[in-house]
């Protein structure tokens, strides 16, 4: 059984804050997964996933954003995104300086996950990308999709999506997926909105075993 212990790196600005998992048995693979604009490093499908990706062999960072470090509750502002893109960009410097990893992973739900999309899209600072619900779209208004910087990803990138998301179909990121020259997978969750399933105290058991075994089915 992996435990997960703080962490923090205040020597950098924004600092990284979260919570790391050591796998029993390392496998040299790293993960950094972050939150939605509504949550924290504490979601239970974060938790669930990090566990999981831990008993596979991964060191895994789940960390709070910069916006939430500086507060605990509230969607981040306009103008935070390119802030929480440098904090995961510093989580990466930190996690690759535990040493030992040869791959490292970046991604995240939602928010989380078009930032960490958005930071890939500039500089390949990873070797892959998960997109936990990606907000393709507002919910109502399909007509302007967040697609500008996917042209411009270079590492293989994994969606997980529930089929009744409303900031995105099954269809329509299909769609966004071509427009991602590196290879794609996409995994459907069946009946799941935008939080996969993990709402309240209800969650989908069978989630995280599910994504670390296409997670490492599909990047080998």
């Amino acid at each position: 059984m992996n435990h997960d212990e703080m962490f923090s790196e205040n020597s950098v600005d924004p600092p990284v804050r979260g919570f790391l998992h050591r796998p029993e048995s390392p496998s040299g693979d790293g993960l950094i997964i972050t939150h939605g604009a509504g949550g924290n490093a504490q979601m239970p499908v974060l938790i669930a996933l990090a566990e999981a990706f831990a008993g596979a062999g991964f060191v895994v960072l789940r960390c709070d954003l910069p916006f939430r470090q500086q507060r605990s509750f509230g969607p981040p502002r306009p103008g935070d995104a390119a802030r929480d893109r440098l904090g995961l960009k510093n989580a990466v410097v930190a996690l690759r300086g535990l040493g030992g990893m040869k791959r490292l992973f970046i991604g995240g739900q939602s928010y989380g996950g078009r930032q960490a999309s958005m930071l890939l899209a500039d500089e390949s600072v990873a070797d892959g990308l998960l997109l936990l619900s990606y907000p393709l779209h507002a919910p109502s208004k399909p007509d302007q999709p967040r697609t500008q910087h996917l042209p411009q990803i270079k590492v293989p990138v994994m969606f997980v999506h529930g089929t009744r998301d409303p900031f995105g179909s099954i269809e329509e990121i299909g769609f966004a997926r071509k427009l991602i020259p590196a290879k794609t997978l996409l995994v459907p969750v069946e009946g799941a909105g935008h939080d996969l399933g993990f709402k309240g105290k209800s969650k989908r058991e069978a989630l995280p075993s599910l994504v670390v075994g296409e997670f490492k089915r599909f990047f080998g």
